[in-house]
């Protein structure tokens, strides 16, 4: 697969042949970006939450691995006052746009990249809960035999970039952070889910890489060379967002609200009971052992669900202005991507060490 372009220019041209491949895979048309002007003027987010979800009213959600029903069976929540039309197993930034704009998905989980990247390609959608993440969810590993041991050591090497996913805008702060620009390094453009393969066969000297799943890769490949270089760049953002189509409909709009709350409750009680998480979810449904399942919860996040947003806004104002600064996207204001009707539910239904 050809490396991505360095100058900023050149991005832009790849970002438009790549959004036109997104753009025909979702089946749309070539008014897409007018019709999401429109539903900006049109749709009317002013009015207050309903108290009650109406009856007959159905999400679509989103459950990457099936976490969420899990989650929440675990935990013994209740049913939502809703009917869940449907689970859905996407979890990628990039899949959940398409989704969305399919109208196959209302709701989904995610970081903090993916709403500014539907913002560029004139989707319009809004973050309606944070969760707070105060420690590393991605380390940086290496293919085999490589001789990379810090992020300073990323000069001259490819690197393999999502920019659409959280992946890679923590390649981009940890950059920044080495003092390392883009046209330093080659950056190699691929989705998160091609970068084991894309390390494992040499295409990338490094890829970041979620803490789940470095063990399995390094059980494999470390023998061979392959080793991991952890930084403290982390993600601050996990975020449920929701099309604007659905949250001008009150009676879906009301449904998301009754949602929050149990999204909230089911990362404390996974937080809380590690022992039964790791038996329920990485032993019996991802296959790792009990000992890499138990490595992966020590470096956990605490859920953390803030009762104001203003730190969640500024940070994902850094992270736009960083996409920006390598011309990935165009400047904008991101305190249009929240609701905050929103803001303070999910703080509300868990217990005050849970606030912050």
């Amino acid at each position: 697969m050809p490396s991505a372009p360095t100058s900023g220019y050149d991005r832009r041209l790849f970002l438009t042949s790549l959004l036109g491949v997104a753009a025909a895979t979702a089946g749309l048309s070539g008014c897409a970006g007018s019709s999401a002007a429109a539903s900006r003027s049109s749709a009317d987010l002013s009015a207050p939450l309903a108290g009650k979800v109406p009856a007959g009213t159905s999400l679509k959600i989103a459950s990457y691995q099936n976490v969420q029903q899990l989650q929440f069976r675990l935990a013994g929540l209740p049913k939502p006052p809703f009917t869940v039309a449907n689970w859905l197993n996407v979890g990628a930034g990039p899949d959940v746009i398409n989704a969305f704009r399919a109208r196959s998905l209302d709701l989904a989980n995610n970081a903090g990249i993916p709403p500014i990247q539907a913002h560029y390609q004139g989707f319009d959608a809004k973050i309606v809960a944070i969760n707070l993440t105060r420690r590393p969810n991605y380390l940086f590993a290496t293919r085999p035999g490589s001789d990379i041991r810090t992020v300073a050591g990323f000069k001259g090497r490819k690197l393999a970039f999502s920019q659409g996913q959280a992946q890679g805008v923590v390649l981009l702060r940890a950059l920044k952070e080495a003092g390392l620009t883009y046209d330093q390094v080659e950056l190699v453009p691929l989705t998160s889910n091609q970068f084991l393969t894309a390390l494992q066969s040499g295409q990338v000297d490094a890829a970041p890489l979620g803490n789940s799943q470095a063990p399995e890769y390094l059980k494999q490949y470390g023998p061979k060379g392959a080793h991991t270089i952890p930084t403290d760049v982390v993600d601050l953002l996990n975020l449920l967002w929701a099309p604007v189509s659905v949250l001008a409909d009150r009676a879906k709009a009301a449904a998301v609200a009754a949602y929050i709350p149990q999204w909230a409750q089911g990362l404390v009680w996974q937080w809380e009971h590690p022992d039964a998480w790791n038996r329920e979810f990485y032993v019996k449904t991802q296959n790792l052992s009990l000992a890499q399942a138990e490595a992966i919860t020590r470096l956990a996040n605490k859920p953390l669900f803030p009762p104001r947003w203003d730190e969640a806004i500024k940070w994902e104002q850094e992270t736009a202005d960083l996409l920006a600064d390598g011309g990935f996207v165009k400047r904008f204001k991101v305190d249009t991507l929240f609701d905050r009707r929103f803001e303070s539910i999910a703080a509300r239904a868990v217990a005050a060490q849970y606030r912050r």
